[in-house]
């Protein structure tokens, strides 16, 4: 069984995330938390690149069809389509879209817990509801609401993987092994050394 310290989670900032320069703001609330950056590059995904990363999961399209199903009845709407597999299909377009409309930064994070952690330091989905003191909380204004009235997807400046097995799918689709550097954080004695040994001279 491998120490929690070795879980990795994918990070991508989102083309709204570098349009409002906030790529250092949000490498810094991950490092402060004691995670480790092991892969970093910038990219324009293709339309292609993006529908792949979407269908990894084969049942995540179903998942968010039936989910925007269900918020569209919590309004008192009607959802364009009862077909949760056309509303998942709109979902993607939507994404792929705003994903490939310029360069994104995808991140691999590293550290116990890292999935968990940057969830939460992340914030939730829909920005109007993130709670204050996560990125999406702190600096986006953007709704589902405003999203489905323009016809788009939510601007919410981060994609973080959902699971410990959706983030080694992720992270195997956005990088190659040579990729990913192993190198020790001085600061990793103080998070998992057991005895702290060796802090004084």
């Amino acid at each position: 069984m491998s120490h929690p310290k070795t879980e990795r989670t994918l990070v991508i900032i989102k083309p709204d995330g570098l349009q409002r320069t906030l790529a250092g703001e949000i490498v810094r609330r991950y490092e402060r938390t004691g995670l480790k950056l092991t892969g970093l590059k910038m990219t324009v995904p293709t339309k292609a690149h993006v529908l792949k990363h979407y269908n990894l999961d084969p049942n995540w399209k179903r998942i968010v069809g039936e989910k925007s199903i269900e918020a569209y009845q919590k309004k008192g709407l009607k959802p364009p389509s009862m077909d949760p597999l056309v509303l998942g299909d709109k979902v993607i377009e939507a994404l792929q879209q705003y994903l490939t409309s310029g360069p994104v930064i995808a991140m691999v994070w590293q550290g116990a817990h890292a999935v968990s952690i940057v969830r939460k330091i992340t914030g939730g989905t829909e920005p109007l509801t993130s709670d204050v003191g996560t990125i999406r909380g702190d600096f986006v204004l953007d709704s589902y609401q405003m999203a489905d009235t323009d016809g788009r997807a939510v601007r919410n400046l981060i994609h973080a993987s959902g699971s410990v097995t959706e983030a080694e799918n992720e992270i195997a689709h956005w990088f190659e092994t040579r990729e990913l550097v192993n190198y020790r954080l001085v600061q990793e004695q103080i998070l998992y050394d057991v005895n702290l040994d060796g802090l004084l001279e």
